[in-house]
């Protein structure tokens, strides 16, 4: 009787835990609805309903277009004439409404500034270290909005960096 009371124990304190768990379990979250071509009845066609609030007045971030770059950037970071690691990085150029043809039209052009802009960041030393420091990360945006302007003209609103990573080899 000695060695069997210890599991008899364990067991109702494992059965008294399994039940307070099931008796105390927040209840599910309501489903959400998701509709990755946005609201719109079962033919595909969008309804008259809107779901997103019109813009408030002057609030022109909410007017703003968003161009994502096509493909990624891949900058190394070279150390003693040796490739140490490398950096992807994907932008997105946020423009005035309306002004976003120039950037399809010179997207070469602009990422070879980019680019540019990235090796030169990478050369003092802005990818080594604490690479998503403020300071680092305050310089590299400042350079490539810079840039972009020059490129494109004042309809560019600001440079986004939507993924950021670093793989050291």
């Amino acid at each position: 009787m000695g060695k069997i009371l210890p599991i008899i124990l364990a067991l109702i304190g494992t059965g008294v835990g399994i039940g307070a768990g099931v008796a105390l379990r927040p209840p599910p979250p309501d489903p959400i609805e998701i509709h990755p071509c946005g609201p719109g009845d079962q033919t595909g066609h969008e309804t008259e309903t809107a779901t997103e609030p019109e813009p408030a007045e002057g609030d022109e971030a909410a007017t703003n277009e968003y161009v994502k770059l096509a493909n990624q950037f891949v900058v190394s970071v070279v150390k003693d004439e040796e490739i140490v690691a490398l950096v992807v990085m994907s932008l997105s150029i946020e423009m005035l409404p309306g002004n976003t043809e120039p950037v399809y039209r010179q997207e070469p052009k602009l990422r070879d500034a980019f680019l540019q802009v990235m090796f030169n960041h990478a050369n003092i030393g802005g990818f080594d270290g604490a690479f998503t420091d403020s300071n680092k990360m305050t310089l590299l945006r400042d350079a490539l909005l810079e840039t972009a302007r020059r490129q494109l003209g004042e309809a560019v609103v600001n440079v986004l960096i939507q993924d950021f990573v670093r793989q050291d080899l």
